[in-house]
């Protein structure tokens, strides 16, 4: 039988460790709150080792993402995607940008190709990285 749908979710102590009304003004800003999402997600045993947050122009908060590859079984459940998918969800824009330009992806470190090819697709004017591969 083909699995005609699947749900993928982030860890519940995000909803209590992060701040959903949070201002992140400056780049340190929001790569911090990256770093921080990675940081617990290897600290609570939730995901490997990769934390991204999505901000719109006005610096706000608008989608979260942690890996989730293994818990969710799924190999693109990535921290960039999961940030995309909740961003989306938020705003009811698959483009985030399309009409809201200045969106900013903030993620842990060096994305993959697979989410650096989502992040155009994603509408992200920006990309702001924590930890490069070089």
């Amino acid at each position: 039988m083909l699995q005609l749908s699947t749900t993928l979710a982030l860890p519940d102590w995000i909803a209590s460790s992060i701040d959903a009304s949070a201002i992140c003004t400056g780049d340190e800003a929001k790569i911090a709150l990256a770093v921080e999402l990675s940081r617990l997600n290897v600290e609570r045993d939730t995901g490997g080792p990769f934390g991204a947050a999505v901000f719109d122009a006005e610096d706000r908060l608008i989608g979260v993402g942690v890996n989730r590859v293994v818990p969710q079984n799924c190999s693109v459940a990535h921290a960039e995607m999961m940030a995309y998918l909740t961003a989306q969800a938020a705003t009811g824009r698959n483009r985030l940008n399309e009409g809201h330009p200045g969106i900013v992806l903030a993620t842990s470190s060096q994305p993959c190709c697979m989410c650096y090819g989502a992040t155009f697709w994603a509408g992200i004017d920006t990309l702001l990285i924590g930890a490069t591969a070089s």
